[in-house]
């Protein structure tokens, strides 16, 4: 059984920074295009970062400037600095695989979503 397991949220002032990590259990991620996700209250898991095998970068243009996604594939991890919080970044994040060339999940199936780490941004 897959997992992924998140970690890193918190309670952040507006301009804040935090660093998310997620771990893939049993799961060897190295080919795969993985990205993050997030989910505010009341609205539907967009895709905000995603990763490809070889590293390049897509960011939702929310986003863009202000996060940075990285792997490790020698650990099974996926990590996710954000700079510039503001509160809109108030939500879930998530990670699972990504689709390389649609914006969101791959088409084929992928491991079940983890719990995911709360972001909360605010004064």
């Amino acid at each position: 059984q897959v997992q992924l397991v998140e970690s890193g949220g918190g309670l952040v002032q507006p301009g804040g920074s935090l660093t998310l990590s997620c771990v893939a259990s049993t799961y060897n991620i190295d080919i795969y295009t993985m990205g993050w996700y997030r989910q505010a209250p009341g609205k539907q898991r967009d895709l905000v970062a995603r990763i490809s095998s070889r590293e390049i970068t897509t960011y939702a243009a929310s986003v863009e400037g202000r996060f940075t996604i990285s792997r490790d594939n020698a650990t099974n991890t996926v990590y996710l600095q954000m700079n510039g919080l503001t509160p809109e970044d108030t939500a879930v994040y998530c990670c699972n695989l990504a689709s390389p060339r649609n914006w969101g999940p791959p088409s084929f199936n992928y491991p079940d979503w983890g719990q995911g780490t709360q972001v909360t941004v605010s004064s």
